[in-house]
């Protein structure tokens, strides 16, 4: 794994910091109870219904598909000391008695990692503001270290809806994005325009920045910060009843953040104050080379009983 540390995180002082920026003026704005009842944990995805459901399956002209989770492994750049270990037992040891008169062998694995590594999910219990997460929930009512009792992403439906690709690379005139530029409701409603892409409520809507392809070329550069969304983008985009926001990004959002005195602030934006998921490290790559702007987007993530993060791999269908 790179033992890169973006700059912004390195010290204890600065995290402190964060928790004052993130106090107070926030608390003071209406954001719960939730749209959706003083009692849901489920966010945004109550806006699915089957109808959302047989509409994207409409858009299944080809049947082509497209993985966009990357390959996670022990090299995959990660935010902070988040890390990932894999061990392979072979319990024969290669050597030993096979099984029955059939001669079975077999190997088996055990993965020590964060969760929040690679291609991922956050969910409801993620980021809060002030230690409130979710429609009000506060750590003593969900927070525990054998998992969240509330707003795990176990509990999350299967996401089967329509995925919008929104290429932000074309929008900028640019292969790649360069890091702090940031995109909000200016230009986001200018590149689904330029592409004739309309969102939705119950879309998914991915960026394609051009930043993935920094990994295994650039990691340090990769981790130091990135382009993304903004503050204001992510209320435009949750005021439009998107299920879900992703990129080919670490971190969904722009760094250097917006204002010097904040931290993650588009992440609490999504996450508490609208019940939206984050998707980060989504290839993109190959959905922005067909131009494929709309299509099925499946999400069944691992069902990892009160886990605040899921590792992924959802699928683009065409």
């Amino acid at each position: 794994m790179s033992t890169a540390r973006p700059r912004f995180h390195t010290s204890t002082a600065l995290l402190c910091a964060c928790a004052i920026a993130l106090s107070g003026p926030a608390l003071a704005e209406d954001w719960f109870p939730s749209r959706y009842g003083a009692d849901d944990t489920l966010g945004a995805v109550n806006l699915l219904s089957a109808d959302h459901v047989k509409r994207a399956a409409g858009l299944v002209k080809e049947g082509r598909t497209y993985p966009l989770g990357v390959v996670t492994g022990p090299e995959t750049p990660a935010y902070g000391a988040r890390k990932f270990n894999m061990t392979i037992l072979q319990l024969s040891d290669g050597t030993g008695t096979p099984l029955g008169s059939n001669r079975a062998t077999g190997n088996d694995d055990v993965v020590y990692t964060f969760v929040g590594i690679g291609s991922q999910i956050d969910g409801l219990g993620h980021m809060g503001i002030d230690h409130v997460y979710y429609n009000g929930t506060k750590p003593a009512d969900f927070v525990t270290t054998a998992g969240l009792t509330k707003l795990g992403t176990e509990s999350i439906p299967p996401i089967v809806t329509r995925g919008v690709l929104l290429d932000m690379t074309r929008h900028f005139g640019q292969p790649m994005l360069s890091e702090g530029t940031v995109f909000n409701s200016k230009e986001i409603e200018a590149a689904a325009k330029a592409q004739g892409t309309k969102i939705r409520e119950g879309d998914v809507v991915l960026f394609h920045t051009g930043w993935l392809a920094l990994v295994g070329q650039d990691d340090a550069r990769y981790m130091a910060g990135e382009p993304g969304l903004g503050v204001e983008g992510a209320r435009f985009l949750a005021e439009r009843g998107v299920v879900a926001v992703g990129a080919d990004t670490w971190g969904l959002e722009v760094i250097p953040f917006e204002e010097e005195t904040q931290v993650f602030p588009v992440h609490p934006e999504l996450l508490a104050k609208n019940g939206v998921y984050i998707l980060e490290n989504m290839n993109t790559a190959e959905l922005a080379r067909d131009e494929a702007w709309e299509f099925l987007f499946v999400l069944g993530q691992p069902r990892l009983q009160g886990s605040v993060q899921a590792i992924i791999n959802p699928v683009a269908i065409r």
